[in-house]
């Protein structure tokens, strides 16, 4: 298991870390109350803090911005969340603008001016207090002076912890609150990490402590096998016939990503199978196709290649897309981040960044090809964790997400049965010993929340309270 290889590694580097904290303790972290934002009428109804956390040597060798939104319900007792978006390199105001905040951008013509900003009622600050971030360094806001040298799993992991353990110590209100690790897509690979080297700080007496209760993950990549289970979900929903996935099991034996060039009969089917899907919306079958906003062949789409051509299509723009384009809403987010009275409602120190960037996806190195050694790791120490797919999602299938948490080989304790919304079924779960719960949402693609923010907010308002879904 990754703990016991591993282990003397990241205490050494866990070691430095509490060094490091405790002599900069006293700087680098700075927070302000964002009570206007330029696009949205009138005040803020919930409380916004924007701010910096210094994690280099000197002042701005790296600073990591956060927007922090307090709990709407109960601060002083509701959970505390950090949570990281997909890509990999792709900013954390992406779940706030569009999966799990409680702001998001009303979809119009752009006329040049600011974009407008709406409520989401289902936000999931409603019942949790949660911290975005802009890591990996690069997007957002965020930046450092050696920008490349910061920019890899590893790093992120590191990163990631070391600005939460600096953020709680400038806001000791928040140290007796639950804490969780919540995270989505490419995340699913470095968010278990950095859960296990929480716990691993807490072991070896790290201040200040954190109270890690456990983590959630929204379609999560895992292991890096997720596209060889596209072909039996396409299958499965209807949209290749019974003679092509056979054919594709008789010449490609399972394995759809690290393909024998020799194996002409295996290609010859995935350029089928290709042919097939040209028109589907890979991150929600069920909705329009955009090509905006689509990933290309199959040739792209291993598990180190495939993120980043996923995010990629949901970069920055200079054009702009068509407006019926899930990118559409990308688009309204850079114009209007890079409007100079937004960074100065988000106090932005000036002249730290160019333009704005939500997703920055080049020199990113993938070091860890698969969480799943982690997940064992924190099923051992017993924390809760909460996992969950859209089930019309071909882009991490929910049948791949199945077969790792099988793989964990834990009793199950609460079997397969809907979970409802309304009187209605929003989709299905299951419980395991390890304090594992799975769900599906119904209808929705990846990542769940996005398409189907009330059934998600249920989903998590449930959970966190550690309530049947």
């Amino acid at each position: 298991m990754i703990y016991n290889v591993c282990c003397s590694f990241h205490i050494f580097l866990l070691f430095a870390l509490a060094i490091f904290v405790q002599i900069s303790s006293q700087a680098g972290t700075s927070g302000s109350k964002v009570e206007v934002l330029p696009g949205f009428e009138g005040p803020l109804p919930f409380e916004l803090e924007t701010g910096y956390v210094g994690l280099g040597e000197t002042d701005d060798d790296m600073q990591v911005f956060y927007y922090f939104i307090k709990s709407e319900n109960n601060p002083q007792k509701d959970p505390l969340m950090l949570w990281l978006t997909g890509g990999p390199g792709c900013s954390s105001f992406s779940g706030l603008a569009f999966q799990i905040g409680p702001l998001g951008f009303k979809i119009e013509e752009y006329d040049g001016s600011i974009p407008k900003l709406i409520l989401r009622p289902q936000s999931w600050t409603k019942v949790c207090s949660i911290i975005f971030v802009d890591l990996p360094f690069g997007t957002g806001f965020s930046y450092a002076t050696n920008l490349t040298a910061q920019r890899s799993d590893w790093k992120l992991v590191h990163h990631t912890h070391q600005f939460l353990r600096k953020w709680l110590i400038d806001h000791p209100e928040f140290l007796s609150n639950e804490f969780y690790m919540g995270a989505d897509s490419y995340s699913g690979i470095p968010a278990p990490t950095i859960v296990q080297e929480i716990s691993i700080g807490n072991e070896i007496g790290l201040q200040p402590r954190i109270n890690l209760q456990g983590y959630l993950l929204g379609n999560p990549i895992t292991t890096g096998k997720e596209y060889n289970y596209r072909i039996p979900f396409a299958h499965g929903m209807g949209l290749i016939s019974d003679e092509l996935y056979e054919s594709l099991q008789r010449h490609c034996k399972g394995e759809y990503i690290e393909i024998d060039s020799r194996n002409k009969l295996c290609l010859r089917d995935l350029d089928y199978f290709d042919e097939c899907h040209s028109g589907i919306n890979l991150y929600i079958i069920l909705n329009r196709y955009c090509e905006d906003d689509s990933p290309k062949k199959h040739e792209s789409l291993g598990r180190r290649s495939m993120t980043q051509k996923l995010e990629d299509s949901f970069n920055s723009r200079l054009r702009v897309p068509d407006i019926r384009c899930r990118s559409y809403g990308l688009f309204l987010a850079t114009q209007w981040a890079n409007d100079e009275s937004v960074r100065k409602s988000l106090h932005i120190r000036e002249g730290t960044i160019g333009k704005w960037e939500r997703c920055y996806t080049s020199d990113f190195k993938q070091q860890i090809s698969s969480s799943f050694e982690f997940h064992e790791n924190l099923s051992v120490k017993g924390y809760r964790s909460l996992i969950y797919s859209g089930d019309h999602d071909e882009v991490v299938p929910f049948m791949s997400t199945q077969a790792w948490i099988r793989a964990l080989n834990y009793s199950i304790v609460e079997d397969w049965r809907p979970w409802l919304v309304e009187g209605q079924v929003a989709g299905y779960t299951r419980s395991y010993s390890n304090k594992m719960t799975f769900a599906t949402v119904k209808g929705s693609g990846h990542t769940a929340a996005e398409y189907k923010p009330h059934e998600g907010f249920a989903l998590f308002s449930r959970w966190i309270a550690k309530l049947p879904l």
